[in-house]
Parts: C-alpha cells; structure tokens; sequence
C-alpha cells in the first residue's frame, strides 16, 4: 500500500465498515514500516478491490484491519487474501495470529473459524457503533504447524 493507494483503500474502507478508520490511521501504519507495520493492497485487472494491515513483533502476528470491496465480496477474494495473510505470517516465523472481529459480523468470524482461528477472548464494549458499543471477539490461530510453502498453497 502506498499512499498513492488511499483514496481507493479509503473508498473501500467506508463501504466495508460501520466505524471506518481515517486516513490518518492507515498513513500512520503505512509509515510505521520500519517498527513491524505492513500495509498491503489487493490487486485485479480491475483494479485494487481489498487492502490488508498487519505487524509482526515477537512471535505473534496480528490482522488489524482487512477488507474487500463489497462489490466483490462472496466472489471468494476474501477467503484468498486471507490464505495470503495467513502465509504471511507464517513467513514472518510468527508462532501465533490474532485478530479482532465486530461480534455480529457473522460472516466474518465464519469465515476466519473455515481458515482455523478460534475464539479465544471477548473485549467488552469494543468497538464504536451507531447504538453504542459492539464487543469484539478476539480470534488465534496456531501457526507453528503450518510452513509457508504449505500456508501460501492454500
């Protein structure tokens, strides 16, 4: 990702999530490469259609924020950039990765339990909503077992 790509990430952002991060937040991670940050744009013939941030730092890995553009969600996209940030991790020697999920995106956590994540923990009155507060489920997934030949196949 490149700050050239905000406009596009930005777009996608808004339309993907209920509480979307600013502009702000992703020039920051952009510019935190250097201490374990990685942004990450998905590309097609079309175009950029999803984005991914992620850091790495002392074994672990975490999925900060990730999505596809509505437009082509349920074309399978989704589930492919996930493999990809799987292989990621295992790539970065991770032991471990989490994440964060809105406790009523359905569609979401099924689809990170298809890939292996388990639920591992709720944060209470996580994330802003129009009606207040929605929990997050917070998700692991074991990456010891996996090597990265293996995890970037999937």
């Amino acid at each position: 990702m490149l700050l050239a790509d905000l406009a596009d990430v930005l777009a996608i952002e808004n339309a993907a999530h209920s509480n979307p991060w600013t502009e702000k937040g992703f020039v920051d991670c952009i510019e935190a490469s250097t201490k374990g940050y990685v942004c990450q744009v998905l590309l097609t013939e079309t175009g950029l259609i999803g984005y991914a941030v992620l850091s790495a730092a002392v074994g672990e890995a975490h999925l900060l924020n990730v999505a596809i553009d509505p437009q082509c969600q349920g074309l399978g996209f989704g589930r492919r950039w996930l493999d990809w940030v799987i292989g990621w991790g295992v790539g970065q020697q991770a032991q471990a990765m989490f994440l964060e999920v809105r406790s009523g995106n359905l569609v979401a956590l099924s689809l990170y339990e298809s890939a292996g994540f388990s639920r591992i923990g709720l944060r209470r009155d996580y994330y802003p909503s129009l009606l207040g507060r929605d929990d997050a489920v917070v998700m692991g997934l074991d990456l010891s077992e996996l090597d990265f030949q293996e995890a970037s196949e999937i």
